[in-house]
């Protein structure tokens, strides 16, 4: 029997509501979320800001970041949340990999709606000049990775109680 889900990854192109939707489950089950471009480092953010995308070697010590925290968060039996964009099988493999407990939530929706958003969204250093870019390199879950698809087109709250009933999360 696998262990309850303890971390819950949110990903999904720039966009797709992976913050808003982190709060919202972090609203409704009294857990710690943190947004994955907090682990970014400031050469990242610079660059993104400058409309440049982040190539794999940029990505690295971000994921492994992110991992970190998914894996203190295992090992210290406290649930969370965290968001990051995942769009490649190998950046899922360095933040879920085989980690037992941690559920993996693909937030998807068309290109029109997700761009809609992002220009409409202030203060943000992703400019939506990167959203193509985002689309191209996203590689979508398969099946062996158990990801759950959710579909963007409803509210957050909508998605947040989606995402607790398939994994049977409890408030702590």
């Amino acid at each position: 029997m696998a262990p309850p889900v303890r971390v819950i990854v949110l990903m999904g192109v720039s966009g797709s509501g992976k913050s808003t939707v982190g709060d919202a489950l972090a609203s409704a089950l009294g857990w710690e979320f943190r947004d994955a471009d907090s682990f970014h480092p400031p050469a990242n953010v610079a660059k993104m800001s400058r409309g440049v995308p982040l190539t794999d070697a940029d990505r690295a010590p971000w994921l492994a970041a992110i991992a970190a925290w998914i894996d203190d968060r295992l090992a210290t039996g406290k649930a969370g949340i965290v968001s990051c964009s995942a769009l490649k099988l190998a950046y899922r493999q360095v933040i879920v990999g085989e980690r037992a407990g941690v559920g993996l939530v693909h937030l998807h929706g068309s290109f029109d709606l997700i761009s809609a958003r992002m220009a409409s969204r202030r203060g943000h250093f992703m400019p939506p000049s990167l959203l193509q870019s985002q689309f191209q390199t996203l590689e979508a879950p398969g099946p062996g990775e158990h990801a759950l698809p959710v579909s963007i087109d409803q509210s957050a709250v909508q998605i947040a109680q989606e995402v607790i009933t398939a994994f049977a999360l409890r408030p702590t």
